[in-house]
């Protein structure tokens, strides 16, 4: 038994009392208007109408019973006084016309109805997730690096392109039915109020029936949303192009395969068992209800042979019956309808209200100087991953002054491309602070630092946009600038890989899309460099920028290197000793820290770990 499922009997079976039972339900309700908010915004004008049609609908079943009323009464009253069947038909057809516009009436609002549905459907589906994408906009990149977050993301992405429209639907359906119960109410005031607690009786423990396992469903999905997002990566690993080669190779299809079956088999399997009890109980409830409906309905008939009630009466109450039989079991489904949405729409909510934690401490807003004066400088900078207990970075102080080359080494992990995110202020240092011509990083406008940075990621990204926009995405005000797109292809040596395209810059890159033309891993990392070219800023940032590249390239780029960057302070990463000995200095990290800092022939002559994996290099060059 998996860990959810034991979990999920383990909450069956837990006594809760009623104030922590109500105050959970009232926590639930509370989403309600968040998510009438949600659909009004996808589509005004169609939530407006949707109220109208509700209240026009809620009147008809009142309307219909008392319309038929009249057509019986007439009939046996013509029948009774033996009126010519002329007159008799005269005097009914009012009565029939009634009713025929009556259910007219109905299938047109039915109808639009459905229309209005679809329409709000269609546009809330893309509000909901334009929220989304642009809440995860605004988040710090730790969260991107939590799994956590993930699963909360999903959860918020789940079924909330339809649980808000579900929610206002059922509500209301539910305002419907208290309307519908309140007309036939007063329909049925004469003949007694037992009646009408048959019926409300009958409803009230299926309603109880449908909330709790409304919130064991919600709380199995929820457990779930690790093994929902392991079953997508599998399933992304067997379908995309840049897994298939490995897949085929080592022979995973079938053993991926199977991991992704029993992911879903088991949660299937738990998933089906709440279903069947589920069922099982709401067929007994529902045979409850039933027996409570034919107990009124012989009670009228009882009533009508005793001649208490006119046929036309009998017509009338057994269709308010049928009626109210229906809104009380509608009313109560709405407010399950609505518990069970509010429930998933908490994940939504919970996950908007995520704040980031660099923008949140500092709303700072100085303009960043045209030019550095002084440079950037680390002071007793110290920082961890929020997940993490031990230091990525430690009491690091470095100072990098404008027009610098500084290349960073070590090994994997030592704290390189780290310090590059604490300098782009993707994240926040956890202690000590980094200074730009003085001034705390923290002060400056972020969007307009990050402006004055050009960077390449080793891991950088391989758009499935044309050769232009992949370029052109560097400086996206730009996009439009051919010229200066040219320039920056021609500085990250993507200008070669145009020639080989069919239609040059507008060539579409990559194979995901029709007429998508795929390239190396040289040339894509040639867009990629190409694309840091486009930035016209301060700071040229270049994590392992040829790693991709062939020997030739390399050394065409580096000896153009000081050309390059003329100008501009940069900061290499970089595990080839041939590329980082071009730099001013050498800094070498070591657990975080700098151990060695250095002009390539004065760490040589240090004989520190600098030159001792020089040398190792350089032997296997040899």
């Amino acid at each position: 038994m998996s860990v959810a499922a034991e979990e999920l009997q383990s909450e069956e079976k837990e006594a809760k009392g009623w104030g922590q039972r109500w105050k959970s339900t009232r926590e639930a309700f509370a989403n309600v208007g968040g998510a009438i908010q949600l659909v009004w915004q996808a589509h005004p004008t169609a939530t407006l109408a949707m109220a109208v049609v509700t209240v026009a609908f809620a009147l008809l079943p009142a309307a219909s019973a008392w319309a038929a009323k009249l057509i019986v009464d007439t009939i046996v009253n013509s029948l009774s006084a033996k009126t010519p069947v002329s007159e008799g038909l005269s005097a009914v057809l009012p009565w029939l016309l009634l009713e025929f516009g009556l259910i007219t009436l109905t299938t047109v609002l039915s109808q639009l109805r459905t229309l209005l549905d679809h329409l709000i459907n269609a546009r809330l589906a893309h509000s909901v997730q334009n929220q989304i994408m642009a809440k995860a906009l605004t988040l710090d990149l730790h969260y991107f690096e939590n799994a956590k977050f993930y699963d909360k993301m999903q959860n918020a992405q789940r079924e909330v392109n339809w649980r808000p429209v579900s929610i206002v639907n059922s509500s209301f359906l539910m305002v419907q039915d208290v309307i519908t119960l309140v007309s036939l109410g007063v329909l049925l005031t004469a003949f007694g109020p037992i009646v009408a607690l048959l019926l409300f009786g009958a409803a009230v423990p299926s309603f109880i029936a449908q909330m709790r396992y409304s919130k064991l469903y919600f709380r199995l999905l929820t457990w779930h949303s690790p093994d929902f997002r392991r079953k997508s990566y599998w399933e992304s690993l067997l379908t995309l192009d840049s897994s298939m080669k490995e897949i085929k190779l080592f022979g995973l299809g079938n053993p991926l395969l199977g991991r992704y079956n029993r992911l879903f088999n088991e949660f299937y399997r738990e998933d089906a068992a709440l279903a069947k009890r589920k069922t099982i109980i709401a067929t007994l409830w529902g045979i409850f209800a039933t027996a409570g409906y034919y107990g009124a309905y012989g009670w009228v008939v009882y009533r009508t042979l005793e001649g208490a009630i006119t046929l036309g009466d009998l017509t009338l109450y057994l269709a308010v019956l049928r009626q109210g039989q229906g809104s009380f079991t509608g009313l109560f489904h709405s407010l399950g309808e609505i518990y069970e949405g509010s429930l998933f729409m908490s994940n939504l909510f919970g996950f908007l209200k995520l704040k980031p934690q660099t923008e949140a401490k500092h709303q700072a807003s100085r303009p960043v100087p045209e030019k550095f004066q002084t440079g950037f400088e680390f002071r007793n900078v110290s920082f961890r991953y929020p997940d993490r207990e031990d230091w990525a970075i430690r009491n690091l102080n470095l100072h990098i002054a404008p027009g610098e080359k500084l290349a960073l080494v070590g090994a994997n992990g030592a704290g390189k491309t780290t310090l590059v995110k604490l300098l782009t202020r993707l994240y926040e240092t956890t202690e000590g602070q980094i200074l730009l011509d003085g001034v705390d990083l923290r002060e400056y406008d972020t969007a307009e630092l990050r402006e004055r940075i050009g960077v390449i990621f080793q891991d950088f990204v391989r758009y499935q946009a044309t050769a232009r926009e992949n370029i052109g995405f560097g400086q996206i005000s730009a996009l439009e600038d051919e010229g200066r797109i040219v320039e920056a292809a021609k500085r990250g040596g993507a200008d070669a890989v145009m020639d080989d395209l069919p239609q040059k810059y507008d060539t579409l890159l990559g194979k995901w899309f029709d007429n998508g033309h795929d390239l190396s891993g040289g040339e894509w990392q040639k867009m990629a460099l190409s694309r840091a070219f486009m930035r016209n800023g301060n700071l040229l940032v270049l994590d392992e920028p040829t790693s991709a590249l062939d020997a030739e390239r390399e050394y065409e780029i580096f000896q153009r290197f000081r050309e390059l960057t003329e100008g501009k302070m940069a900061l290499l990463i970089s595990h080839r000793f041939s590329t980082v000995r071009m730099a001013d200095r050498i800094a070498v990290l070591e657990n975080g820290q700098i151990i060695e800092l250095g002009t390539h022939q004065e760490l040589l002559k240090l004989g520190g770990t600098y030159a001792h994996l020089f040398n190792l290099q350089a032997e296997g060059y040899r």
